[in-house]
């Protein structure tokens, strides 16, 4: 069996129960083209990227699911594109051997490490160049009193 992820943004207008209604359509959509539906996480509301159709915010949900028909992640993509609630979808094949999780902690862990060490490298960087260009300057300091001679 192949397994697949399915990301939804879904608009952060609605109220809890029309989504989960979505929620229920997409898992029913995989069940019905032959798949199984696995672990659902929700992440809950979050700040979007970029505007999208005037909303800033929206509820992301990922849904693990498997099949051995190929064409429901087709089927699914041509469902997911006319359902109005959702903004955007993406559905990932994982790999056989893939046990790796993200979970929301751990995403907004990463982000914030990563800057800690982009401002360490920073606060070093300019330590070394400003050395150079004050090196080069004395050169320029020694150089100039013996072209006047």
């Amino acid at each position: 069996m192949n397994k697949y992820e399915l990301a939804l943004i879904i608009s952060a207008k609605l109220d809890d129960e029309t989504r989960t209604a979505v929620l229920d359509r997409s898992r029913d959509y995989i069940s019905r083209h032959g798949g199984t539906v696995g672990e659902t996480q929700e992440w809950g509301k979050r700040k979007l990227a970029y505007e999208i159709e005037k909303q800033t915010e929206a509820y992301y949900y990922f849904i693990q699911f498997e099949t051995d028909n190929s064409d429901t992640p087709n089927e699914l993509e041509q469902r997911m594109r006319i359902m109005d609630n959702v903004l955007r979808y993406l559905i990932v094949r994982k790999d056989e051997n893939d046990t790796f999780s993200v979970s929301p902690e751990k995403a907004e862990e990463a982000p914030a490490e990563e800057a800690a060490e982009e401002a360490a490298q920073e606060e070093s960087a300019p330590a070394a160049e400003e050395a150079p260009a004050e090196e080069a300057a004395g050169e320029a300091a020694e150089e100039a009193p013996a072209e006047e001679a």
